[in-house]
């Protein structure tokens, strides 16, 4: 069963919350996090994404950046802007975008749960992007960044998470997209909700595999040292926001090829005609699943596959079917994580973007894919596979800084 632990959250207050909470690290390049820092000395890309106050030519990865990293985490402490709490907490985070709201438990997570399947994967990791994240957690010592989990619903749960959302919140604000985020500190209940998730069987990382095994491999780290190691250690535990899976939005995951190898334009709408039923019809944006769109030369056509789609949870994914029946055999794109002939563009950018790169003559052909479902995550991480990678865009984000887990 999921193990969850309250803790004492290194956390904004409700003055400087809205200074303090960014984007998360991996969402934006090294330009676009500078940008959105701008003069705001308080923002929490300071922390996350400390190579912004160094010159492009210094590498994201040199020692500078983790060590400028930790002394901005501790500025913003002995100036205030961020404050740790006398005593450990679960926390009620809700997130409302439009008329979508998600409401979730900041809390600590088992690396022995992720040791044991218990915290379930769908993605596969990268080495560099481990690296990176391993080194600046053991360089803070710190989890400065939330993993999103969800797990099945549980009425107990909800109940718990809607009561405190009636109180008082630590902190409420709109973000500058027009997102609002708010934080409540649950008082009465804790004991409670860590008895109500001891019944829930296991929990699914919707987004921050890099971050969970990061999590892991500082622990071993901090293990190795610790001669009296217990596991009950606070480096056991990661920083985690867990929603109930009927609270989850996911948006689509989009592709677009740079170049159509051959022929051209005309030679690939042939060779897609033998895999692919197509109509030229000003469609974007798929209506359900096994349906694509493909912007192509200024025209929209909608596909649908010729041949039967597979009951395996992998293979039926659109994002595979595209894969395995266009991407590889017609545009040459063999291996999505390794391929320089395709890039992903997350949902929340719409299809104005897949035209706009086409237009512009950054790429030539663009795909429009219906958005995977929460149930298809849990089917494919019950399996034990894992997705195809940029599968899913989970929107909205949670931000950065509205909770930190210091574990040093």
């Amino acid at each position: 069963m999921v193990q969850v632990r309250p803790f004492s959250a290194l956390r904004p207050t409700k003055k400087t919350a809205k200074d303090v909470a960014s984007v998360p690290y991996d969402v934006v390049d090294r330009d676009e996090a500078r940008e959105l820092a701008g003069e705001n000395s308080s923002s929490f890309l300071r922390v996350i994404r400390s190579d912004i106050e160094f010159e492009n030519s210094i590498s994201p990865y040199d020692a500078s950046v983790y060590a400028r990293a930790v002394d901005n985490l501790r500025r913003l402490e002995e100036s205030g802007t961020l404050v740790l709490e006398d005593k450990d907490s679960f926390y009620v985070y809700r997130i409302k975008a439009g008329s979508h709201q998600q409401t979730g438990v900041v809390a600590l997570s088992s690396v022995a749960d992720y040791d044991q399947g218990l915290v379930k994967i769908h993605e596969k990791t990268r080495p560099e992007k481990l690296e990176d994240r391993t080194r600046h957690m053991i360089e803070l010592k710190a989890h400065t960044g939330p993993v999103l989990l969800t797990f099945r619903d549980h009425d107990g749960i909800s109940e718990i998470l809607n009561r405190t959302a009636e109180k008082d919140p630590v902190f409420d604000f709109v973000a500058e997209d027009g997102v609002s985020h708010t934080l409540w500190q649950v008082v009465e209940d804790g004991e409670e909700l860590r008895e109500s998730f001891s019944f829930v069987p296991a929990s699914y990382i919707a987004d921050g595999h890099h971050r969970v095994e990061s999590s892991k491999l500082c622990r071993n780290s901090f293990q190795k040292e610790n001669s009296e190691h217990s596991g009950s250690e606070a480096y056991n535990f990661f920083l985690s926001v867990l929603f109930p899976e009927s609270e989850l939005n996911i948006l689509a995951y989009n592709r677009v090829v740079k170049t159509i190898p051959g022929e051209g334009a005309k030679s690939f709408l042939s060779a897609l005609s033998n895999v692919m039923n197509i109509e030229k019809n000003g469609k974007k944006e798929p209506l359900a699943k096994g349906e694509f769109c493909m912007y192509l030369a200024g025209d929209w056509y909608s596909l649908s596959p010729l041949e039967k789609i597979s009951k395996d949870p992998v293979a039926s994914l659109d994002c595979s079917i595209l894969q395995d029946r266009v991407l590889a055999p017609l545009l040459a794109v063999e291996d999505p994580r390794t391929s320089s002939n395709v890039s992903f563009v997350g949902g929340i950018r719409g299809t104005e973007e897949l035209e706009k790169l086409v237009d512009s003559g950054k790429a030539q052909v663009a795909f429009s894919l219906y958005p995977v479902t929460v149930a298809d995550l849990l089917s494919v991480a019950d399996s034990g596979k894992t997705m195809p990678p940029k599968s899913t865009w989970f929107e909205p984000k949670l931000r950065s800084g509205v909770a930190t887990h210091v574990f040093g």
